[in-house]
């Protein structure tokens, strides 16, 4: 006995009419802010009001690349500088009171006000920095302020040398690349200063700013925007 057919409006085969005509489920990565499908290298937007990362189509971040509009988001630069010298000496550090070796500046424009993050097993914690010690920084090295608000941060690393005085090194980086660096560390971090296998991640992770970066310019200038310093 044949089973009987199914009727064209039956319950049943409404089900497996939707089934057949489901679209197929999304894969890969895409813009969140028009959903066309992005490469696994892609740019970003920070959403001002809550810090929070995008990831972006490049017709998507064009417009938001104008550092001086009143805008909800704000394009993240892709240029990676670094300093000549270390512009952060012993005494500086103590002044800006960061207690661990690696932790990453930025000015956040909500807040009005400079914040220091620490990367450590539960992600980054965040500290606010003494405004005094942060304006007598800027002072000595004016070429550290052309650091975009909310878009770019400062990524300073202290190790210890031959004396035990230590020394640090600083770049200036896209805001995402530090919170990669947060992830990456977040993954393997082991004991109380994250074990060799974080120290290992750290050294790859500078070893890939340095390739990246350009020599700053010692004198004080307005950034170019976003758009302009496209490498």
């Amino acid at each position: 006995m044949t089973a009987p057919a199914r009727r064209a409006g039956s319950p049943a085969a409404t089900l497996l009419r939707l089934s057949r005509n489901r679209p197929a489920p999304v894969t890969g990565e895409r813009c969140e802010m028009c959903a066309v499908p992005v490469g696994a290298e892609h740019q970003h937007v920070v959403a001002l009001e809550n810090r929070s990362l995008l990831c972006s189509c490049r017709a998507c971040w064009l417009l938001f690349t104008d550092d001086g509009a009143r805008l909800r988001y704000r394009a993240v630069p892709e240029r990676y500088l670094t300093f000549d010298g270390p512009p952060l000496d012993a005494r500086a550090w103590d002044e800006l009171e960061i207690p661990v070796g690696l932790a990453f500046l930025f000015r956040n424009s909500a807040q009005e006000r400079v914040v220091a993050f620490y990367p450590g097993p539960a992600g980054a914690t965040e500290s606010e920095l003494p405004l005094a010690a942060w304006t007598a920084l800027l002072t000595a090295r004016p070429e550290l302020a052309t650091v975009r608000p909310d878009v770019e941060a400062l990524l300073v690393r202290r190790t210890a040398d031959g004396g035990g005085a230590g020394a640090a090194s600083c770049h200036l980086v896209p805001i995402d690349a530090c919170y990669e660096l947060v992830g990456r560390l977040r993954a393997v971090w082991r004991g109380f200063d994250g074990g060799q296998e974080a120290h290992a991640a750290m050294d790859a992770f500078f070893a890939r700013i340095d390739a990246r970066a350009r020599p700053a310019d010692a004198r004080p200038a307005t950034a170019p925007t976003a758009a302009e310093d496209v490498s």
